[in-house]
C-alpha cells in the first residue's frame, strides 16, 4: 500500500472517505497498516517506534501540550516530525497553528467538543446543537483553515451541522462522531478491538472483543510465572538440560587453583 500524502488527503475531500485509527502499540500499528487503514494517530513519544511498525501509512503525531509560545509549538512539533510523523495534531490556538504553518509543519487541530475543555461545556456532551454553537464551530474551523492547518478533528457535532461546515471549507474534517459529511472517519483502536470493559462512546463501534483474549493470555502469563517461581523455590528448576557441564579434569584443576590461593 502506497503511503498517502497531504496532497492525496486534500484531493480525497468530498470524493472518498478515509479511515483513521488511534493506535498505542507496534502490534496495533502493524495490524492497521496490513488492514489498509489510511491514517494512524499516535502519541508523539511513540512516533519512531510506530513509524517502524507501519512504514507505509500516513502518521499523525498527537502532541501533548506545553505550547506556551510560538517557539514552543514549533519545537514540540519538530520532534515527532523528525521521528517520522507526516503531520502533528494539537488542540492549540490558531495563532500557534499559524506559527507552525509558517515553518511548513502540517498540523491538525480540534473543534466541536474538545475533551480537555469539557468544563466549559458543562461536561461531556454534543456541541453544535444550537445555531450559535454551530456558528462558533464553523468560525473556529475557518480560523484554523486561515492559520494554515491541513485539517481539524470535529468531535460530537450533529452530522448535519458537520456536513454543512465541510461543504464550506477546504481543509479536511476528521469525524469523531460527526458523520459521513466529513472527510475522514476516526476511531480509537481500544474501542474498535474491544480492549476494555469501560464505557464505549456512542460514536464508537466495537468490531471485536479482544479483552476476553487478553484476559485469558494474562491468566496464562500468571500461571507460567507461578510455575517457574514454584520450581525455583522447590529446586525443580533448573534441570539437567538447562545447565552447562564442566569436564571433570577442568573442575579438578580449578579447585586446586582455588585452594592454592
Amino acid at each position: 500500500m502506497a503511503k498517502l500524502t497531504i496532497y492525496d488527503i486534500k484531493q480525497a475531500k468530498g470524493k472518498r472517505q478515509l479511515s483513521q485509527v488511534h493506535v498505542r502499540s507496534a502490534e496495533e500499528a502493524a495490524a492497521a497498516e496490513a488492514a489498509g487503514v489510511d491514517i494512524l494517530c499516535v502519541y508523539q513519544h511513540q512516533t519512531a517506534e510506530l513509524r517502524q511498525a507501519a512504514p507505509n501509512t500516513f502518521i499523525v503525531a498527537a502532541c501533548g501540550g506545553g505550547e506556551a509560545s510560538d517557539t514552543d509549538a514549533i519545537k514540540i512539533a519538530m520532534a515527532p516530525m523528525g521521528a517520522g510523523a507526516d503531520a502533528v495534531y494539537t488542540s492549540i490556538s490558531p495563532n500557534r497553528i499559524k506559527a507552525m504553518a509558517d515553518e511548513r509543519i502540517p498540523s491538525i487541530s480540534h473543534v466541536g467538543f474538545v475533551p480537555h475543555r469539557s468544563s466549559w461545556y458543562g461536561g461531556v456532551r454534543a456541541v453544535g446543537k444550537t445555531p450559535e454553537e454551530a456558528m462558533q464551530i464553523y468560525r473556529d474551523t475557518m480560523a484554523y483553515q486561515e492559520a494554515g492547518a491541513i485539517g481539524v478533528e470535529i468531535e460530537i457535532v450533529p452530522h448535519q451541522i458537520a456536513t454543512e461546515i465541510s461543504k464550506r471549507v477546504d481543509i479536511s474534517l476528521i469525524s469523531m462522531g460527526a458523520g459521513l459529511g466529513c472527510d475522514i472517519q476516526y476511531l480509537f483502536a481500544c474501542d474498535v478491538l474491544g480492549l476494555h470493559d469501560e464505557h464505549y462512546p456512542r460514536h464508537a463501534k466495537k468490531y471485536r472483543n479482544l479483552k476476553v483474549d487478553y484476559d485469558r493470555i494474562q491468566q496464562e502469563r500468571i500461571a507460567a510465572f507461578k510455575e517457574y517461581s514454584d520450581e525455583v523455590h522447590s529446586g525443580a528448576f533448573p534441570e539437567q538440560q538447562h545447565i552447562v557441564e564442566s569436564k571433570p579434569e577442568v573442575l579438578d584443576e580449578f579447585v586446586k587453583m582455588l585452594e592454592s590461593e
